[in-house]
């Protein structure tokens, strides 16, 4: 349960991470009114998944899901690049990620 719980906290932070480039500089109410109830959504789930997950391997796949996201709603909403190796790189990140929860020992 606390991997789930972990994973959304991750989703939260793609959330916030793409809020910022709709908040324009937070001159746009609801983008950033969004994006600041992502942070807190994000750190609130990330900090109880510490209760449980060791903090290393935590904030690494916390961190990759953000990234992997991030990178994935980066190409599909703003255009940018998918050449081969940046997906391929992308890829490697989900590997470290899957292997971070398939060696931990929780």
């Amino acid at each position: 349960m606390h991997w789930i719980i972990l994973f959304i906290a991750g989703l939260f932070e793609v959330g916030w991470a793409i809020g910022l480039k709709y908040t324009q500089g937070f001159t746009k109410l609801w983008p950033t009114v969004f994006t600041i109830l992502s942070v807190i959504i994000s750190m609130g789930l990330l900090g109880y998944t510490l209760k449980f997950l060791p903090v290393g391997t935590a904030y690494a796949v916390w961190t990759g899901i953000g990234a992997v996201g991030t990178a994935i709603l980066g190409i599909i909403l703003f255009g940018e690049s998918k050449e081969f190796m940046r997906v391929f790189f992308i890829f490697l990140i989900v590997v470290g990620i899957v292997g971070l929860k398939v060696f931990s020992d929780v």
